[in-house]
């Protein structure tokens, strides 16, 4: 599997560089996402601008970074979809529990703004 990682503070960005996310690729992005969830990130965008074709096992590992990121209350945001990857997930009707970005800047910016309003509940629940 070819990827690449962009740490920030806040979140990391996972790149992935593969045209098919299928059962080939998919078994080794769950192990990369929940290995980086164990090492404490709980934000994780995922950028499949490069991925042209999914099946159900890729949509499988996708939803396994979902939910490391939710278990950690974290955001897990999927970014720069194909035509054929959007169609796949509004038929499964995933677009209604995953985080859909059109460009990574986007994807920041919903990761900052979950971690703020994370803070703030925080802060509202000790008081």
């Amino acid at each position: 599997m070819k990827y690449t990682l962009e740490k920030n503070d806040k979140y990391i960005l996972f790149q992935l560089h593969e045209e098919k996310l299928t059962s080939l690729v998919a078994p080794d992005l769950k192990t990369e996402l929940v290995k980086l969830n164990a090492e404490g990130t709980a934000n994780i965008i995922l950028d499949l601008g490069d991925v042209k074709y999914t099946d159900s096992s890729g949509l499988s590992s996708i939803l396994v970074g979902n939910r490391v990121c939710q278990n950690d209350n974290g955001t897990f945001v999927l970014t720069r979809l194909s035509d054929h990857v959007t169609k796949l997930i509004q038929i499964s009707q995933l677009d209604t529990i995953l985080n859909i970005t059109p460009t990574v800047e986007e994807a920041i910016d919903l990761v900052f703004m979950n971690s703020l309003e994370n803070d703030l509940s925080k802060e509202g629940e000790e008081e």
